[in-house]
């Protein structure tokens, strides 16, 4: 598990070797298995990121989720999870949390609680990093609010992500399919205002998930007009304000990776993309692997006796929810080391 300034020192790490680490979205134990699966053969860390629903499903969707309480005993579930297992695969994990609005904050409020009962007993954070996404929000309102939480975060250790403009397409829950294409697209003035502004709280630190086209989903090519010049125009563009001799001064992340080409993943790292949001891509691939088991056992899963090879056969060893469950990690596991060559985080933690 990597945290406080451990998590810092990679994410630097990171973008000063040019790399990018595969943020993945979870919705339970096998997602999460097939991350760190995954991490372990491609030789680099891996982030595994809970949504609010995501949280939710792995509490159990007939579990009281009256004030989120739900949405959070899983996320706090799925985290201690990780934190058991992630020892036996060796690799670096980074436990974060994807999208909060503004109207989500309690969930935020009660993983902040859990963080705080963790950090009390184990002098560190449960969870690695959250993400505030107040970009609905005019500017000054959506820095301000993750300036208060960036505060509560920085006293114990837990790095926050925040998202300026707006990321097109819909993902659990959140849906900007109808949003003005102009918000696609963060003006450089508005990565400096909030880099200025998270910079004065104490030992705080902050990645920024800016705008440029970015879309959750896989579409038809032609349908999105990623413009990753944009990061490296705020990055010279903060630079100059500063009045340093560093390139990159903002860590960001990119969102909406999903049927991204190579060539536009590759631009963002140069421009200091430290991580990549995959949701609908490893979706995909674990389903297609269930979907793969079953075509290739069909015959053997239509009852409980008989199959091909005579009527009175037990088909257990086929139904075993295990079987197919454990097709579905390993294409997803897959799935993740192809984006791991993307993201050129294959063998970086020599």
């Amino acid at each position: 598990m990597v945290t406080g300034k451990a998590l810092v020192d990679l994410l630097d790490a990171a973008k000063a070797q040019g790399y990018a680490i595969p943020g993945v979205n979870i919705v339970g134990t096998n997602s999460i298995n097939a991350c760190m699966e995954a991490a372990k053969k491609y030789g680099g860390p891996i982030m595994v990121t809970f949504s609010k629903g995501g949280g939710q499903f792995i509490a159990g969707k007939a579990a009281d989720n009256k004030n989120d309480a739900a949405s959070i005993a899983g996320c706090v579930a799925g985290a201690k999870h990780v934190r058991e297992v992630a020892k036996l695969y060796g690799v670096p994990v980074v436990l974060h949390t994807d999208h909060c609005q503004k109207a989500w904050l309690p969930w935020m409020d009660g993983l902040m609680t859990a963080n705080e009962a963790y950090y009390a007993q184990h002098g560190e954070p449960l969870f690695s990093s959250h993400m505030l996404d107040l970009s609905e929000e005019p500017l000054e309102e959506n820095i301000a609010i993750c300036k208060k939480y960036l505060e509560r975060m920085a006293k114990i250790g837990i790095l926050l992500e925040f998202e300026l403009g707006v990321t097109g397409g819909e993902e659990d829950g959140v849906d900007n399919s109808d949003v003005d294409s102009s918000r696609l697209y963060t003006q450089p003035e508005e990565v400096w205002y909030a880099y200025e502004q998270l910079s004065q709280v104490p030992n705080g630190a902050f990645t920024c998930a800016a705008s440029f086209g970015n879309v959750h989903g896989v579409y038809a090519p032609g349908n999105v007009d990623l413009q990753p010049v944009i990061l490296h125009n705020s990055q010279k563009y903060i630079k100059e304000k500063l009045g340093t001799d560093d390139d990159k001064p903002m860590k960001f992340v990119f969102h909406g990776g999903s049927g991204s080409s190579r060539e536009d993943i590759q631009y963002a790292i140069k421009a200091g993309v430290i991580k990549m949001n995959i949701d609908t891509d490893t979706q995909w691939a674990f389903w297609d692997g269930v979907r793969k088991y079953e075509a290739k056992y069909h015959d053997y899963l239509q009852g409980q006796i008989g199959n091909p090879e005579g009527a009175e056969k037990p088909n257990k060893k086929y139904y075993d929810p295990r079987m197919s469950l454990r097709s579905g990690e390993e294409t997803m596991a897959a799935r993740l080391c192809e984006a791991a060559e993307d993201l050129n985080c294959v063998n970086v933690l020599n």
